[in-house]
């Protein structure tokens, strides 16, 4: 989440930084469910659109992790949120800085959505690296659902590797 121009919330837990996540459930919304992630914002959280989504296949199911870009808090605005773990402290830290502190996967995620919202595009990964952009300008409606374009190129072609899979939306 930006804070001003220049810097990034994490959440900061047992001394791991974070991005500040939660749960999607079925029927909900990915910017629905963000309004749940931090809590203390008067006006509930600002959330732009989505900007990137990671798709991973564990062993028994596929993992969809949503990044939703917010509009820019203020520093007083930072100050006043919670995480909704409430055991982690949240941080404002520099861009780079944040970026550089979290790990591969989420770090992976974070700049792929920050390019994506620079862009205007839409940024589709597997497992944190991109495979494909798609412009949200032109049209400004929503990019088509990576899930459904994923479910049919995996029933399609199960072996195809993730560069074969590069025409994907």
């Amino acid at each position: 989440m930006p804070v001003e121009t220049s810097h990034l919330l994490l959440a900061e837990l047992r001394g791991d930084l974070l991005v500040p996540s939660g749960p999607v459930h079925n029927g909900q919304a990915p910017e629905q469910a963000a309004q749940n992630v931090l809590l203390g914002a008067p006006s509930g959280i600002s959330v732009l659109r989505r900007v990137a989504v990671d798709w991973v296949q564990m062993r028994r199911r596929q993992i969809f992790t949503y990044v939703v870009a917010t509009k820019p808090l203020t520093y007083a605005d930072a100050a006043c949120l919670t995480y909704r773990d409430g055991r982690a402290d949240l941080l404002v830290l520099p861009t780079a800085q944040a970026t550089s502190s979290l790990p591969a996967l989420a770090r992976a995620r974070v700049r792929a959505g920050l390019k994506a919202l620079a862009d205007e595009e839409m940024a589709y990964l597997e497992a944190g690296t991109v495979y494909r952009t798609e412009s949200v300008r032109l049209t400004g409606s929503r990019p088509r659902s990576v899930e459904s374009a994923v479910r049919e190129d995996v029933l399609r072609h199960p072996h195809r590797t993730l560069s074969e899979r590069s025409g994907l939306p």
